[in-house]
């Protein structure tokens, strides 16, 4: 059996039973719903993108809020005077993500400059603003709230009865998470993916991840405020007290509990937090012969628990155990037909100059790291930077790919100047590069790393991804990356995850990964760091393979009888200066650089 074989078995089983389910069970599954909603969100806000935030339930708040205002209030009645009742609350709806959407961004782009804990803790203050923005504002009730609220229709049809009104919340949660399975299932999807753990390697691969992770907090946002908007038409009365901070604790519990990097833990998460919640309520009580909000403790006891026994969640436990009898889907394998053509660059000829640094001085306050440095770099050679420990060839390598601005001096590539721009305008204009501390995503395939390499080359986006209109281009981003990850030898492991594999094989996947975004001029740290021989044997004719086809390549490396085989030209670094520059014959005969290398004055 595979996965979609169970998803489509419980959907069925959801709706055979439904109509025989008591009234009170029914009102249990359509909070649970309206619940997994804004966890959906939150798995993929902060389980995949690694942003926490504790302030949820203030946008289902905002969706609540919105259309109780459009329903109830006289001066929404004249202005929608001449449509009928019944649209009030679809209008509600379209105020509701509007704002949702506009405040979601203002907070968005202030409050994701944060990082570490000051990220959750700008969360919290903005979730108490709104909270108490509710409650002191008369146009909507006070702390009394809105009452009066009207049910939903649909094409005449009432859905006053959670029994039908859950029916349509069921339909937009599986909905939600069909298109976020897609979305995630795409070009788009994995530079989601690379925002937790991978943001600098992804903005060197042109992925834009402020505006990623700006468009991702909204997305959780605007869930979050259909679940109010349905909520509000389910109870016909709104409040603040569902949308405090304590709320919004319990559905970053839902999501954490039931497996955060899961979609369907989400629902996990919900679903078991919802019935302990109620059963809690009930027995607490009884047991300890006095009331109070005991569930709390009991929620901050589960979550130290599951964060002790299940770091990543109950969702992926229940993957394991289920293993032996479900069959997982086929992995992705290279297109035969029907892929969408990526874009192409156009080489420069043998000669040209492709990269330029002039007088590039880096100061770290008093520390001098890189002093006046000249280098270029031209196409069709291999061009290699060495230098001892602490020579400073990192922080050159930084600067010149977008990394760090250099205090001093001009870095120009294909002619034009990047002063001031990021790592992804290098990579727009040709560059690719590699890291001298591997940076992978670890848990995804090598298929996955190298294809993030060739995201620059598509185009559609996230809504196209969740509609599946992007599977033409999605098809020729794979099998771009299944051809470099075959001609870099590594197709025996391409659907292997990427950290499972030794440190020389990390390596160049970086490099296949390069190598997907079509690069002008490649930039590699240490490539040879870790290889046996005869992998950096065939590292040096993939290189000598690539400059033959017009490929501009730098490399740092420490392995110099690699480089002296390898590199048709050689700058040498010490102390943050050059102190050589030539072929590698001349740079091998150069006093200085055997005094810098062997530690004394060899004149």
């Amino acid at each position: 059996m595979k996965p979609l074989h169970l998803v489509i078995g419980f959907i069925a089983l959801l709706a055979a039973v439904w109509g025989y389910l008591p009234p009170f069970t029914v009102t249990l599954l359509c909070y649970i719903g309206l619940y997994s909603m804004v966890a959906v969100g939150l798995v993929m806000l902060t389980g995949v993108g690694g942003m926490t935030s504790f302030g949820q339930a203030a946008f289902v708040g905002l969706g609540a809020y919105a259309t109780a205002w459009i329903c109830t209030s006289p001066q929404a009645a004249e202005l929608l005077g001449a449509l009928p009742k019944g649209a009030y609350p679809w209008v509600g709806l379209l105020l509701g993500l509007a704002v949702t959407a506009l405040v979601a961004w203002v907070l968005g782009a202030v409050t994701l400059r944060l990082s570490g804990h000051y990220l959750p803790l700008g969360t919290i203050a903005w979730g108490l603003s709104l909270y108490y923005v509710f409650g002191n504002l008369q146009s909507l009730g006070g702390f009394t709230g809105l009452s009066g609220i009207p049910p939903l229709e649909l094409f005449g049809l009432s859905l006053a009865s959670p029994r039908v009104l859950g029916v349509v919340i069921w339909a937009l949660l599986l909905l939600a998470i069909w298109a976020l399975h897609n979305l995630l299932d795409s070009r788009e999807g994995r530079a989601i993916r690379a925002l937790k753990t991978g943001r600098l390697m992804a903005e060197s691969m042109g992925v834009d991840t402020a505006q990623q992770r700006i468009k991702l907090f909204v997305l959780a946002a605007l869930l979050a405020a259909v679940s109010g908007w349905l909520y509000a038409h389910m109870q016909r009365f709104v409040n603040p007290t569902p949308f405090n901070l304590n709320i919004g604790i319990e559905y970053l519990f839902m999501a954490v509990v039931g497996g955060s990097g899961h979609l369907w833990g989400a629902v996990l998460g919900a679903t078991l937090i919802t019935l302990l919640k109620e059963q809690l309520q009930d027995w607490l009580p009884r047991l300890l012969g006095t009331t109070g909000n005991f569930e709390i403790v009991v929620f901050g006891l589960l979550m130290l628990l599951v964060l002790q026994r299940a770091s990543t969640g109950l969702w992926p436990l229940l993957a394991n155990a289920t293993r032996s009898w479900l069959r997982p889907d086929a992995p992705a394998r290279q297109p035969v037909g029907g892929a969408a053509q990526l874009d192409q660059r156009q080489l420069p000829p043998a000669g040209q100059q492709v990269l330029e640094a002039r007088k590039v001085t880096k100061r770290f306050a008093g520390l001098v790291a890189n002093n006046a440095v000249d280098m270029d770099v031209r196409a069709s050679e291999v061009h290699a930077l060495i230098g001892p420990n602490g020579a400073g060839k990192s922080t050159f390598f930084n600067m010149i790919s977008g990394v760090d601005d250099p205090t001093e001096g001009q870095v120009r590539l294909m002619g034009q100047d990047m002063r001031g721009k990021p790592s992804r305008a290098f990579a727009a204009l040709g560059l690719g590069r590699t890291f001298q501390h591997v940076r992978l995503l670890g848990e995804r395939s090598v298929l996955d790393n190298v294809a993030l390499g060739a995201h620059r080359r598509g185009h559609k986006g996230w809504v196209a991804s969740m509609l599946r209109l992007d599977r033409g281009e999605e098809a020729a981003v794979l099998a771009e990356a299944m051809r470099q990850i075959e001609r870099c030898g590594l197709a025996e492991v391409a659907h292997t995850p990427a950290a499972s594999l030794p440190l020389g094989q990390q390596r160049i996947v970086e490099i296949a990964r390069a190598l997907a975004g079509q690069p002008a001029i490649l930039l590699l740290d240490e490539p040879a760091a870790g290889l046996r021989h005869l992998e950096k044997q065939s590292l040096a004719a993939l290189l000598t393979q690539l400059r033959a086809e017009g490929l501009a390549i730098l490399v740092v490396e420490h392995d110099m009888e690699f480089v002296m085989n390898l590199a048709d030209r050689i700058t040498v670094l010490e102390f943050g200066t050059v102190i050589a520059h030539g072929t590698p014959a001349e740079v091998q005969a150069d006093p200085r650089v055997i005094a810098a290398y062997l530690g004394g004055d060899m004149l």
